[in-house]
């Protein structure tokens, strides 16, 4: 999805490397005002006027700028949760 690069990539089998984040954005809260974009221009791009690019996986060296993105975030269409956290 994401022409991202980062190290904390999934393997094969779906698991992410222990310490690693899980990013979602709501796509159909987001209105791309690009504040994420931004606060952590290495995690978010906007493509165009609407299209949205991030890494779903980032290290957990990347929380400080995921959070500074969620929290910049207008609509709060962010949610970062750790990779070993069941999700919602």
């Amino acid at each position: 999805m994401s022409d991202l690069n980062h190290h904390d990539r999934p393997s094969a089998d779906g698991r992410r490397a222990a310490g690693g984040l899980r990013v979602t954005v709501d796509l159909n809260l987001c209105q791309a005002y690009a504040q994420c974009c931004y606060a952590a221009p290495h995690h978010f791009v906007l493509k165009g006027r609407e299209a949205l690019h991030y890494d779903p996986a980032p290290s957990a060296a990347a929380r400080d700028d995921i959070e500074r993105a969620r929290i910049a975030c207008p609509v709060q269409a962010i949610r970062v949760e750790d990779a070993g956290a069941d999700p919602r």
